[in-house]
């Protein structure tokens, strides 16, 4: 049933977006650090995995609407895949997260950093009983997008849709039980601003807080330099932060077939 909902709140929000999800009012940074630097605008694609699944991306595909290759030789054979990108978790990531990866979460906050069109809400509401689920997002469409859906499944109970900077809400960063990451800034904010945000958030975030995030923070805070590119360099010690945790509950059921969803999804609880 939970799925069904899903998959119905992903068509109401198609209806109104365009076909990359992102709106007019957004800016969208091609990283300049990372491993997301190698990337060649020209030949990726803003495909949002809540909106899309394997099933609708093929659809498109045959309809001539979209395309997983380019050519690398125009009128030859020779092709590459695109590289897809999306800024939302897919419905088989939400399951994972909140039947698989976390425990129950009675009485507990949740809070999404970057909530975009609010996959992460939607799935925590219907997967978690989780008392209390915030969503801070700085555009103000995409809140007012959120809150819409909030409001057409009576979901405002437990969420709260909140537009404002993350580092003006120390107060509920340091409320939160589970801290929820993303994909949320690589591809929203410059290279220092970024930095800024990591070293909030680690300051900031309490003891014994759950930290999800996607992709896993060694990823997101190498301090190595990449062929291409220097990575951030936050100055934070993941060792002296954080400490991975395993999986609630590794057999859940549904997620059998889930694996390419939760190879880069990482579970960490702050000390």
């Amino acid at each position: 049933m939970q799925d069904e909902v899903l998959k119905n709140i992903a068509s109401d929000i198609r209806k109104v977006l365009p076909p990359d999800a992102i709106l007019p009012s957004e800016s969208i940074c091609m990283p300049t650090v990372g491993e997301s630097a190698m990337l060649d605008p020209r030949h990726t694609a803003h495909v949002d995995g809540f909106l899309y699944d394997d099933e609708l991306v093929d659809e498109l595909c045959d309809a001539g609407k979209m395309s997983r290759n380019y050519c690398t030789d125009c009128g030859s054979h020779r092709t590459k895949p695109i590289s897809f990108i999306s800024h939302s978790a897919s419905r088989g990531r939400l399951l994972y997260i909140f039947t698989a990866l976390l425990g129950p979460l009675n009485e507990k906050t949740i809070l999404d950093v970057g909530s975009r069109l609010g996959a992460i809400l939607y799935g925590a509401y219907l997967y978690s009983t989780a008392s209390k689920i915030f969503g801070i997002e700085l555009n103000k469409d995409l809140c007012d997008l959120q809150k819409g859906i909030v409001q057409k499944y009576g979901f405002q109970d437990r969420i709260q849709v909140l537009e404002r900077n993350l580092v003006d809400s120390s107060e509920l960063v340091q409320l939160a039980d589970v801290v929820i990451l993303n994909n949320v800034f690589e591809f929203f904010m410059p290279h220092e601003a970024q930095v800024h945000m990591w070293r909030f958030l680690r300051n900031t975030i309490k003891s014994g807080t759950l930290l999800v995030t996607i992709p896993p923070l060694e990823e997101s805070l190498q301090h190595m330099k990449a062929r291409f590119a220097m990575n951030l360099d936050t100055g934070i010690n993941l060792e002296e932060w954080v400490r991975e945790s395993p999986p609630f509950n590794a057999d859940a059921p549904g997620i059998e077939n889930l694996q390419s969803e939760i190879d880069e999804v990482k579970l960490y609880v702050v000390l």
